[in-house]
């Protein structure tokens, strides 16, 4: 479904990633696990657009996506939740919503279906659909920015650090939500701090430092592995 070959990105003259290759097939989820600065969320903003990579290749489905404006990345089905969320405070819930499907250029009748459907799957939105984004709680705002990322039936979805700031009880909720997309066959990239939740649900892993790839394999294998123990699980 994706395939990243040699990706060197950064910026201005900064290499931040250095020859980071990887790959996910279709339903498959996948961890990038790393210390704060290895690298993580400037691959992701790479793969999706938002840095153009000074070499390598990224393709999607086959097709070449490296240095191609994001949203044509996003029309062609790849979805990054950013860190941060990255919502529109200052509009409604339902917005917010909409937004997510305007890349892909659904029409009234599939924006329809699409809202209906994550409304269904995020119950606690339906309520606030005209209330602002911004007014939400933490643990909300981040169930709206993945309602949002869903709504445009993304073929690949990249997650840059779903859990962050949220409390633990609010985070396992959001995992819990990411299993169920992974049940639905939704292929995933996650790159998260809290390794061993990302363990659990991945099938496989790859570990970043310092802007490379240093492990990479089945992720019940990284998590057993005595660098990642020492390094993220704290054992």
């Amino acid at each position: 479904m994706l395939k990243v070959v040699h990706l060197c990105c950064g910026y201005g003259s900064l290499r931040v990633v250095q020859g980071v290759s990887l790959h996910v097939s279709k339903g498959e989820v996948i961890a990038l696990v790393g210390a704060n600065g290895s690298g993580k969320s400037t691959l992701l903003k790479t793969i999706a657009g938002l840095i153009p990579p000074f070499e390598g290749r990224v393709l999607l489905k086959g097709k070449e996506m490296a240095g191609q404006p994001a949203e044509r990345i996003a029309a062609a089905g790849l979805t990054l939740l950013p860190e941060g969320r990255g919502l529109f405070p200052g509009m409604s819930v339902l917005e917010n919503l909409r937004m997510g499907g305007y890349a892909r250029r659904l029409s009234r009748r599939a924006e329809a279906e699409r809202l209906e459907m994550v409304c269904s799957d995020f119950p606690a939105l339906r309520e606030k659909l005209a209330q602002k984004a911004g007014s939400l709680s933490g643990g909300q705002q981040q169930m709206l920015a993945l309602a949002r990322a869903m709504v445009g039936a993304p073929e690949v979805l990249l997650l840059d650090e779903p859990s962050t700031g949220l409390a633990p009880m609010v985070a396992a909720e959001v995992f819990m939500k990411i299993k169920v997309l992974k049940q639905a066959g939704v292929t995933i990239i996650m790159a998260e701090q809290n390794v061993s939740r990302a363990l659990e649900i991945a099938d496989r892993a790859y570990v970043m430092k310092t802007g490379r790839l240093v492990m990479e394999g089945p992720a019940d294998e990284v998590s057993r592995s005595d660098e990642v123990k020492r390094a993220y699980l704290g054992m």
